[in-house]
């Protein structure tokens, strides 16, 4: 995990929402100069912030409407840090939670240099990789269909043919192996949604593709050539990871792929 350490004149912890933000705003001493909520609009920010602009740095938290606020920031030549949600305990784990708290929080950690760091992906591909994990969330989907359908195999005890779930030919078969209607009502309805998903899926992969053969079609060329990485996972590894120049050593991207084996010691005692 990073930690931000600039060190800088101005700091400004964001509560971000979808329709409001409350702002605390610290100078390098500590002292609070701005604490207030105020619709999430960029001139409401901006006019807010205008007294401290020099040398300022302001930090939000990874949720899901961060984008506006990182790009405005980086169009005014403002200092933006993204903040790993996951990793926020002192702010999740506090006893008295609100908005002007968290706030107050999120400026006082980047201030003492001590906020997890997440990538703030660049505006060009972040379209396309969220695209891509929308990919992911309708697999996902299916495959709990999927799970249901074979669940219901096991409920009645019957023997589902080999294959018979992921292959879509074989699928529009599975409802008549059940005698009561009202159970092959209920396979049907998830076959169904499975061919929707089928072709949904479809059509965005090969939508991704071709965007990805014009945005870096030398970059999915050289993955593709990497033993065992196929279509799917091509396009995820060079939508997720963006550039490899955002990890310093080979030993940080490792760890970013969870190909480090995490050690939890206490008084010469390992954990886990």
């Amino acid at each position: 995990m990073r930690f931000y350490r600039g060190v800088h004149r101005h700091y400004c912890g964001v509560d971000l929402h979808a329709r409001t933000m409350h702002v605390c705003l610290m100078d390098h001493q500590g002292t609070i100069l701005v604490h207030e909520g105020i619709p999430s609009e960029p001139e409401a920010f901006l006019r807010l912030i205008a007294p401290y602009r020099e040398d300022l740095v302001v930090c939000a938290e990874c949720i899901f409407c961060w984008y506006w606020l990182a790009d405005l920031c980086a169009a005014h030549g403002i200092h933006f840090v993204l903040a790993h949600a996951l990793y926020l305990k002192a702010i999740h784990g506090a006893k008295s939670k609100n908005d002007a708290v968290d706030s107050e929080k999120l400026c006082t950690l980047l201030r003492g240099g001590v906020i997890p760091q997440a990538y703030v992906y660049p505006p060009r591909l972040r379209a396309t990789r969220d695209l891509m994990r929308r990919r992911l969330f309708f697999t996902r989907k299916r495959a709990e269909l999927f799970c249901h359908i074979e669940n219901t195999f096991h409920q009645y005890n019957q023997k589902k043919p080999l294959s018979a779930v992921s292959s879509a030919k074989q699928r529009a078969q599975l409802a008549a192996w059940f005698p009561d209607p009202m159970v092959r009502a209920s396979v049907a309805a998830d076959l169904a949604r499975c061919t929707a998903y089928d072709l949904r899926i479809q059509a965005l992969v090969k939508l991704i593709e071709q965007q990805a053969r014009t945005q870096e079609p030398s970059a999915l060329a050289l993955l593709r050539t990497i033993p065992g990485v196929g279509r799917i996972l091509g396009l995820t590894i060079l939508y997720e990871i963006d550039t490899i120049e955002r990890f310093l050593r080979v030993q940080d991207f490792s760890s970013y792929c969870r190909l480090v084996k995490p050690e939890h010691s206490s008084d010469g005692k390992r954990l886990g």
